[in-house]
């Protein structure tokens, strides 16, 4: 801006130079002009003074150049001019300033050929007698009768004409000068004032440019550019709200793409990602910083993968399908490539959404097993009601001791099929969180020590030992059925698993302030190490034999740990074949 605001005051100092100059040059001509012609003006009247005053005389030229030479010089006293008497056929009778016979034939002088043709005759020159530039100014003189006429000339230098003209010039020069000055110091300001503002707004703009959209012009006039300037804050403050617009758009849209439960790619249609968010990431197993910009057949996955895209960008069609991932980690992914149009036949790419769907193919499946296992767990102790039934009703009834056993074994059945389908009604109720909580405070101690109560008949029956380890003064919040439930479900296991002479424990204690934890062990049969992530599935049994025949329907562990995550506790389970089973509990004190 400021070579700018410099270009602007030269050009208006170099404009008024050349004015300047112009006027002047033409001052000066006109000056000289002017001053030359009234010095000829001057001169003609004195040489008709002379004209009329002289006594003119003709004759032999040697005769008369003393005469003539004699009046010159007079003249010249009176004139401050030289003077020169010329005859009419051009020989110099007389001169001022020389000696009249060494001089040339005049007649072919302009001014003297002018002034016998016109009158009067003017001519400026260097003279060839003295060297300068002369004036020459003559007119005739027709004093002598039946004579042609005399020419009278009179001849002043130029050098007072020009010594005034540089006088002027130097005036001038100098007044020059100081209006070069004063225009320099107007222009300057001139320039300021109008560069200035143009000068701050530029550098709003480039702040505007540079996204500082609070950047504003300070608008001091109404001119022109106090309107630009105005213009200008007017356009930042429109841009200011539109990029808080964009920007809260970007975030909800952000916020909207990385919280979704759906892996989300975009990628144009030359092949590139422009976008993924952080679920994409978390399935793929690349993240968005290493991948975006880049051509989706850099990113490392299986073939499967980029063969649907390239068929997506080719066909422009709507593609699903599903397809196991083993990278990061083994799932089932639901693929979708949807063309992406900005117009009606405007391409711009797909998209690829993907979803992961292992953890419904595997509630399906387990739906299904446990379908398949309600319908064989019911099936067996109804195949066997209805077979020893039979039975019965074929005669058997007459017989009081066999009919006893199989009454007695249908009496198991249905008991046994009674608890199975309570059981399957619990678990159904717990599942779907339709069993409300009653929450209440609950002293360990005694409640621990009347649930071992409930199960010393039963332990006692296979000689197993009982041992309980209770810190003292231990309380929590929680609901004292389904907390009692929760033990029984697990003691009434360890004693079922336990062989004869065992022993079962249970040891509560607090685990900081926050939680209290419940070890309940035995010295059983213990569970193999591949069949431990799955004992707390429904229907699920290690040895399907023993548990039958023990009553157990397959659902306590699964109801356990529903109770205990309702209670917003952890169970964990270690075990070991041949030693025992330990299951862990914690549980929070308040709730």
């Amino acid at each position: 801006m400021n070579s700018f605001r410099n270009r602007l005051t030269l050009i208006m100092i170099v404009m008024v130079a050349i004015s300047v100059s112009a006027a002047g040059v033409f001052m000066a001509k006109t000056f000289k002009d002017n001053h030359i012609e009234a010095l000829e003006d001057n001169m003609i009247r004195e040489m008709r003074i002379i004209s009329a005053k002289m006594d003119w005389k003709s004759g032999n030229p040697e005769e008369l150049y003393a005469f003539y030479n004699r009046e010159a010089k007079e003249m010249k006293g009176y004139t401050s001019a030289r003077v020169t008497f010329i005859r009419s056929d051009g020989i110099v009778l007389g001169d001022s300033d020389t000696e009249p016979e060494q001089m040339d034939n005049h007649l072919d002088r302009a001014e003297v050929k002018e002034a016998l043709e016109s009158g009067t005759g003017r001519s400026i020159r260097e003279s060839e007698t003295i060297g300068q530039n002369m004036i020459y100014v003559a007119i005739p003189a027709s004093i002598i009768p039946d004579e042609k006429p005399y020419i009278l000339r009179l001849a002043m230098s130029l050098q007072e004409v020009e010594n005034s003209i540089n006088r002027l010039i130097t005036v001038l020069i100098m007044g020059l000068l100081v209006l070069f000055l004063i225009v320099a110091l107007i222009s300057y300001r001139i320039a300021l004032s109008l560069t200035k503002p143009l000068e701050q707004i530029t550098k709003v703009a480039k702040r505007i440019k540079n996204m500082d959209y609070g950047a504003r012009v300070k608008v001091t006039k109404q001119d022109e550019i106090g309107e630009l300037g105005h213009a200008i804050n007017a356009m930042a403050d429109s841009l200011n709200e539109q990029m808080t617009r964009i920007r809260e758009n970007e975030g909800q849209l952000e916020s909207v793409l990385n919280n979704m439960i759906n892996g989300i790619v975009m990628i144009d249609q030359t092949g590139r990602i422009l976008l993924m968010n952080r679920r994409a990431e978390e399935v793929l197993g690349f993240s968005a910083r290493e991948i975006v910009g880049r051509h989706f057949a850099e990113a490392k996955q299986q073939y499967e993968l980029a063969q649907m895209i390239q068929e997506g960008l080719d066909t422009r069609e709507h593609l699903r399908e599903e397809i196991t991932f083993y990278f990061p980690e083994e799932r089932l992914l639901e693929l979708n490539v949807v063309p992406i149009h900005r117009e009606v036949d405007v391409f711009t790419g797909v998209l690829l959404v993907l979803q992961d769907v292992s953890a419904i193919r595997r509630l399906e499946r387990m739906r299904s097993e446990f379908v398949a296992n309600v319908s064989h767990e019911l099936k067996t102790p109804i195949a066997a009601v209805k077979g020893f039934a039979e039975t019965l009703l074929g005669g058997v009834v007459k017989d009081e001791e066999t009919a006893r056993s199989f009454l007695q074994i249908i009496f198991d059945e249905s008991d046994r099929l009674n608890r199975l389908i309570g059981d399957i009604l619990e678990l159904s109720k717990i599942e779907s969180r339709r069993v409300p909580l009653i929450f209440s405070p609950i002293e360990l101690d005694s409640f621990v020590s009347k649930t071992v109560t409930l199960l010393e008949s039963e332990a006692a029956r296979k000689n197993i030992k009982l041992h309980m380890q209770i810190e003292p003064g231990l309380y929590m919040e929680a609901d004292e059925d389904r907390l009692r439930q929760i033990m029984m479900n697990l003691l009434a296991n360890g004693i079922n698993y336990t062989p004869e002479g065992g022993r079962v424990s249970i040891k509560v204690h607090a685990r900081g302030e926050e939680y209290i934890h419940f070890q309940i062990s035995d010295s059983g049969i213990g569970i193999p190490k591949k069949d431990l992530p799955r004992i707390f599935e429904r229907f699920y049994r290690v040895d399907k034999a023993r548990s039958r025949s023990s009553g157990g329907t397959g659902l306590g562990l699964s109801i356990v740990k529903h109770l205990v995550e309702l209670h917003k506790g952890s169970i964990s389970v270690e075990s070991s074949v041949g030693v025992g089973t330990t299951f862990d509990i914690e549980l929070p004190v308040l709730h």
